[in-house]
C-alpha cells in the first residue's frame, strides 16, 4: 500500500513540473479531475497538491477556479532582487564550502554547456541544474530550501531569457566567470559574478517583455 504523503509528494511535485517545462502556462486552468487522470493518481492528493501550491501563491483564484498565477513587473521585479542576493550569497559560500569534486561537477557542467548554447530550452534546464549545484556547494540548508521556493516561483514565468539571440553564449561566459572564482576561492569575485550573471538575465528578460532589443 502506497504512503499516503509519498502520494501527495508525487502529486505535487509532477503539477510542479508541469508547469516549470509549460505543460501548463500561467492563466490555464487546473481541473482535479484531468490532473488525477493525467498523472493516474486519486482526486485526494491532487486536491491536497493544488491547495499547497496556492498557498506558496504559485496558483491563483479565478472564480471557484485554480489557475496558474502570473507575475506582474513589481512582482517580478521583487522576485529577481532576492534572487540576486540569495544566489550570489550561495556562490560566496560555495567558493569557501565547494569540495573539490563539487567543483569539478561545475567545471563539466560549464564544459557542457558550450554545445548547447544555441538551444534555449536544453540550456534553460542545464541553467537550472547549475544553479541548483552551486546551492548545494554552499553547505547551507537553509539557504537551499530558500532558493528553492525562489526557483519554484521562477516557474511562473512563460519563457525564458535564453532564447534571446545571443543570451547563451553570454550566459556560458558568465557561467564561466562564476566557477573560475568559486574555484580560485574567492568568495568575493563568486558573489559579485553571480549577482552580475543574475541582473543581465534580468535585464534581458525586462528588454524582451518590452519589445526591444534584448541581446545580451
Amino acid at each position: 500500500m502506497s504512503d499516503p504523503k509519498s502520494t501527495q509528494k508525487d502529486a505535487y511535485e509532477m503539477i510542479l513540473e508541469a508547469i516549470d517545462v509549460g505543460i501548463y502556462k500561467p492563466g490555464d486552468r487546473l481541473v482535479e479531475s484531468e490532473l488525477a487522470e493525467r498523472f493516474g493518481v486519486s482526486r485526494t492528493p491532487i486536491r491536497e497538491a493544488l491547495q499547497r501550491l496556492e498557498t506558496q501563491s504559485l496558483l491563483a483564484r479565478d472564480g471557484r477556479s485554480l489557475i496558474v498565477a502570473s507575475l506582474d513587473h513589481n512582482q517580478l521585479a521583487e522576485l529577481y532582487v532576492v534572487r540576486t542576493e540569495l544566489e550570489g550569497l550561495a556562490a560566496r559560500l560555495a567558493a569557501k564550502h565547494a569540495t573539490p569534486e563539487e567543483v569539478r561537477v561545475l567545471k563539466d557542467m560549464v564544459e557542457a554547456h558550450e554545445s548547447i548554447v544555441d538551444d534555449p530550452a536544453a540550456l534553460s534546464r542545464a541553467n537550472r541544474r547549475f544553479h541548483k549545484q552551486i546551492h548545494l556547494a554552499s553547505h547551507n540548508r537553509y539557504l537551499v530550501q530558500q532558493l528553492d521556493l525562489v526557483h519554484r516561483t521562477m516557474a511562473l514565468l512563460a519563457t525564458t531569457s535564453l532564447a534571446v539571440e545571443g543570451r547563451g553564449e553570454g550566459t556560458v561566459r558568465e557561467h564561466h566567470a562564476i566557477v573560475d572564482a568559486i574555484e580560485a576561492g574567492d568568495g568575493d569575485a563568486a558573489y559579485t559574478a553571480l549577482r552580475a550573471h543574475i541582473s543581465k538575465a534580468f535585464e534581458t528578460r525586462l528588454k524582451h517583455d518590452a519589445g526591444g532589443s534584448a541581446a545580451a
